[in-house]
């Protein structure tokens, strides 16, 4: 298992490497800007100067590209925290609550009332009524994830409150706060640290789609999703331009499920190893 788990990690980080290592450095020598726009020079093919060719506005493809990954990867990294953060306190409030307190059901019952409507759909709403900007989709796509994060660190701190050093706890006068504290939150952390792992994969969709819809970030910022809008129509005649986009995507959401699967599996096997 353990041999397996390392397999995916590094399958996962080499996938994550191919694209996040040339994106950020290409974003910190330029500023995280938009290439230059030069119509003299547009569809140009590969070159030594442009080695993945130009687009229709002249722009240098390769630093287009991974630069708009590296703004997507931005925004998902902050919106994935902002979820996680918000999620695990009001997971560990629920679950801190008996069974039929107000709180608790309050939580649990907005969170399954989450899960019950379309996430595109409250993402592209939400975005709608706060304008196309980086704020309006990073509270977007955290919103989209928030309720799963919720359900999962109740469930996952309702497993640890039922052990007997628990019972112990409270015995010798321990308060809520202090047990999930010192308890309840440091044992589920391995399993907490995984699921926003594998949530950026689906964080970078969520950018993708909302950018493709003309929901993002407004331009000049570069953006995957809006590039794959913008070149669609060049599938047939220029096909590179709507491929590179579309695969950098696939190369995030796959490395970041691998990696979070191989972080999984790592986690499942030290536990097992440390189980007497």
């Amino acid at each position: 298992m353990i041999e397996r788990s390392n397999r995916t990690l590094r399958a996962g980080s080499i996938l994550l490497g191919i694209v996040l290592l040339p994106a950020t450095v290409i974003t910190l020598f330029d500023g995280g800007h938009a290439p230059p726009i030069d119509v003299l020079h547009r569809y140009a093919p590969p070159c030594l100067l442009h080695p993945l060719g130009t687009d229709p506005f002249g722009r240098d493809l390769m630093v287009h590209v991974l630069t708009g990954a590296f703004n997507s990867v931005t925004i998902a990294a902050i919106s994935v925290c902002l979820a996680t953060i918000v999620g695990t306190a009001l997971g560990l409030i629920a679950a801190a609550r008996p069974a039929r307190a107000i709180m608790g059901l309050a939580i649990t019952g907005l969170a399954d009332l989450g899960l019950a409507f379309p996430p595109v759909l409250i993402a592209a709403l939400l975005v709608t009524a706060l304008g196309a900007s980086a704020t309006g989709e990073i509270l977007a796509i955290a919103l989209f994830g928030l309720p799963a994060q919720i359900r999962i660190t109740r469930q996952a701190a309702r497993s640890i409150l039922i052990q007997d050093y628990i019972a112990a706890s409270r015995l010798a006068g321990r308060g809520p706060v202090y047990i999930m504290r010192r308890h309840a939150l440091p044992n589920i952390l391995p399993l907490l640290t995984v699921q926003a792992t594998s949530s950026l994969a689906l964080a970078i969709l969520s950018d993708a789609g909302l950018s493709y819809l003309g929901l993002g970030a407004p331009p000049p910022r570069p953006d995957l999703g809006r590039a794959l809008a913008s070149y669609q129509i060049h599938i047939f005649d220029h096909p590179l331009l709507v491929a590179i986009p579309g695969v950098t995507i696939m190369l995030l959401v796959l490395g970041f499920n691998m990696f979070g699967d191989g972080l999984r599996d790592a986690l499942d096997a030290t536990h097992e190893e440390h189980t007497p």
